[in-house]
């Protein structure tokens, strides 16, 4: 099938929002457009999405198209003093997203500071022009999975430098779905027979969510926006970033209505009960009459997960073999200056640099070749071209 691909242009005015999201409590946000949560964007397969973020805050901003390829872009990707220095406030800044070849489910959140946290996030969602995965459902869903605070996170930024995460986290943050408090969803209807797609984000900063539909399968089409071979699970177990497309095929009965069954929950976080980890019940209704179906407790170790890893890609494409060079990441747990175990490759973590790596590497000629020109916190790997 041939298509046009189409200019799809977006402005956010980034802006502070007193809001209460969750209904608990009302803090000082950051929105678009004067909206939490920002609506999601949809673009096609081949589009190129503009993106022009105006600054309203009082320090700088980018935004980061989560999973996207970013080919020959780089300079788009939107990595705070990675890839750019940060949109100034009373600016604003257009980034050219070009989709390529690439669909599936993504997410953009700010790469900047805190601002994501604070709700400067939105899903993305780029359909595809592959007639025969379309013919595969009838109908797309998309379920957001967001933790929200009980304040912004950057009141408590002096405090991190000194204090365990664990200890910082008096409240557990509220779980939103598609933005909203997970105690007062609506409910999703389904029709016997019909096929849906369920796209999953995890919006998340923090926590994990698992995701279960008893009574039903999921069969795995997509993880991270690259498309799979189908594969049965029972459950998804996502970390934050991480995004699946499952279709379900309802049941053929009105009998009985369901409940997908989110949790939410952190192991490096002590466990407390009713607070981590937290249950919460979307009702799936066939019948508006019908009765919830009981399912018995199962243990963790005893669902199907979703596995990533095992998955077959849908392209079939050969692995890149053999290999030019090849790189040994050892992740290690080290002290910081103030005496707190921090996640590091080798000797260093990470720390955000004055100049962005990006602007080093095209502003110093033959020396960006160099490890040496990048400071020793970025652990800089220097790749041949065409490797």
């Amino acid at each position: 099938m041939l298509t046009f691909a189409a200019r799809v242009q977006v402005t956010w005015d980034v802006v502070y929002l007193n809001i209460s999201r969750d209904g608990i409590s009302t803090w000082q946000a950051i929105g678009a457009n004067g909206q939490l949560p920002i609506p999601p964007i949809y673009v096609t397969q081949g589009d190129i999405l503009e993106l022009t973020a105006i600054n309203h805050l009082d320090k700088p901003v980018s935004l980061h198209a989560h999973g996207l390829f970013q080919r020959n872009t780089s300079y788009y990707d939107g990595a705070g003093l990675v890839t750019e220095c940060g949109i100034p406030p009373g600016s604003q800044f257009t980034y050219i997203i070009e989709t390529g070849d690439q669909s599936g489910t993504f997410w953009i959140h700010s790469h900047y500071g805190m601002e994501g946290i604070d709700g400067l996030r939105a899903a993305l969602v780029i359909r595809d022009q592959d007639t025969q995965l379309l013919d595969e459902y009838d109908e797309d869903i998309l379920l957001t999975l967001e933790d929200w605070g009980q304040a912004p996170l950057n009141s408590m930024v002096d405090m991190l430098k000194t204090t365990p995460l664990v200890k910082l986290i008096p409240n557990h943050p509220t779980v939103l779905i598609n933005g909203i408090n997970a105690n007062i969803l609506q409910p999703i209807r389904f029709t016997p027979g019909r096929r849906y797609r369920l796209r999953v984000i995890s919006m998340s900063f923090t926590y994990w969510f698992k995701v279960r539909l008893p009574g039903h399968t999921l069969q795995v089409i997509e993880a991270d926006g690259i498309y799979s071979q189908p594969s049965a699970a029972d459950g998804l177990d996502m970390c934050p970033g991480q995004r699946y497309s499952v279709i379900i095929t309802a049941c053929e009965s009105l009998e009985f209505n369901y409940a997908l069954n989110v949790t939410f929950y952190s192991d490096f976080i002590p466990r407390s009960p009713g607070l981590n980890p937290r249950y919460h019940h979307v009702p799936i209704v066939y019948h508006k009459d019908a009765p919830t179906k009981k399912y018995p407790v199962i243990e963790d170790h005893e669902v199907n997960w979703a596995d990533e890893l095992a998955m077959e890609p849908r392209d079939e494409l050969m692995l890149l073999e053999p290999v030019d060079q090849h790189i040994v990441l050892n992740v290690k747990v080290i002290n910081s200056e103030m005496g707190l175990a921090i996640h590091a490759f080798g000797n260093y973590a990470y720390a955000s640099v004055p100049v962005p790596p990006l602007l080093t590497a095209l502003t110093t000629g033959n020396m960006a070749l160099s490890p040496s020109v990048y400071a020793p916190q970025l652990n800089a790997i220097i790749l041949q071209h065409n490797h």
